[in-house]
């Protein structure tokens, strides 16, 4: 019963790290990255779409990112959708091709940026003790309908303290990397 439930907390906990990393790539660096228009939306066809599905996203260069539209008719509505997402970046067509100048990141943005990190940090640091609660709270009941014993329990509380620990210290480090790569200009 233990294992079970310290195995849940463990495979719970390492999807928000995993959500954590993937939510670290769309943030700028300073160069470009395709990665940066993954939470970007398309209306298209009636439905709103991510950015992949309607072109071919590249990164010609460290300063340029550029889109191919599957379909040439959508090429307003894509660059009015990255005109307004929140990334500030203004897109410019010839027709066929959309190109994304990246332009290099000014103090106050960075530090705007590292602020968006270190929340995004938080809130995962706060879903990782919200599965501890409900972990601490099965182990708890288990022991009130005494399926396990006082032993038992305390030993999973320690270990489920343990993952805790762990998991919030690879979102810090993940957290802090992040904040040196974006503040090296």
């Amino acid at each position: 019963m233990v294992k079970d439930i310290s195995k849940d907390t463990k495979t719970r906990m390492e999807k928000v790290v995993e959500d954590f990393r993937h939510k670290l790539t769309s943030v700028r660096t300073g160069r470009a990255s395709t990665n940066l228009l993954d939470n970007v939306t398309v209306e298209a066809y009636g439905a709103q779409m991510p950015l992949n599905q309607v072109g071919t996203l590249n990164a010609p260069d460290a300063t340029m990112l550029t889109i191919q539209p599957f379909d040439p008719t959508l090429i307003n509505t894509i660059e009015k959708a990255i005109r307004s997402s929140d990334l500030g970046l203004n897109p410019g067509n010839d027709g066929k091709l959309i190109r994304i100048p990246i332009p290099p990141l000014t103090e106050e943005r960075r530090k705007h940026m590292v602020k968006n990190v270190h929340e995004m940090a938080e809130d995962h640091k706060t879903a990782v003790r919200n599965i501890r609660r409900d972990e601490n709270d099965k182990l708890k009941k288990a022991l009130k309908d005494k399926l396990i014993s006082e032993d038992e329990e305390r030993g999973g509380l320690d270990e489920v303290q343990k993952l805790t620990d762990q998991f919030i210290a690879r979102i810090s480090d993940l957290s802090k990397h992040k904040e040196d790569e974006i503040l090296k200009v």
